[in-house]
């Protein structure tokens, strides 16, 4: 038992030195996404441009959180997208029904996305001013 539980844990940092690496890692992947990838940049000016009216739609703190909650999945989503395109690029360039499957499947989870925003938009604007 004792050999299957060391294969089983990766080496290298631990506690707080691996917590701060990780948070490196995570604003280098921010930071490549928004130089690499222009549809990030599309989904941040999106949200930075619906963030303020956030305040000024949401009559409650729960509205408000539904407000943005769908901005911020949508900026996930984009890296998760991002992320399998530059697997996929990686793997090669040349055209595979699988490849292309799992660039449209990533693409379909950010129009999703969207969609969403437009739903809780939607619906907290019309409860709102109706």
């Amino acid at each position: 038992m004792k050999e299957a539980e060391s294969r089983s844990t990766k080496p290298g940092k631990t506690g707080l030195t691996r917590l701060i690496q990780a948070t490196g890692n995570s604003i280098s992947g921010i930071k490549a996404c928004w130089q690499n990838e222009a549809a990030f940049r599309q989904d941040v000016g999106l949200s930075l441009i619906l963030f303020p009216f956030s305040f000024y739609l949401a009559e409650s703190t729960t509205q408000w959180l539904a407000l943005i909650t769908p901005l911020m999945l949508l900026l996930i989503v984009e890296l998760l997208n991002s992320a399998v395109e530059a697997t996929v690029d990686r793997i090669g360039h040349e055209h595979h029904e699988m490849s292309g499957r799992a660039k449209d499947l990533a693409s379909a989870a950010v129009m999703l996305s969207l969609f969403l925003i437009a739903a809780a938009w939607g619906a907290i604007a019309w409860t709102n001013f109706s």
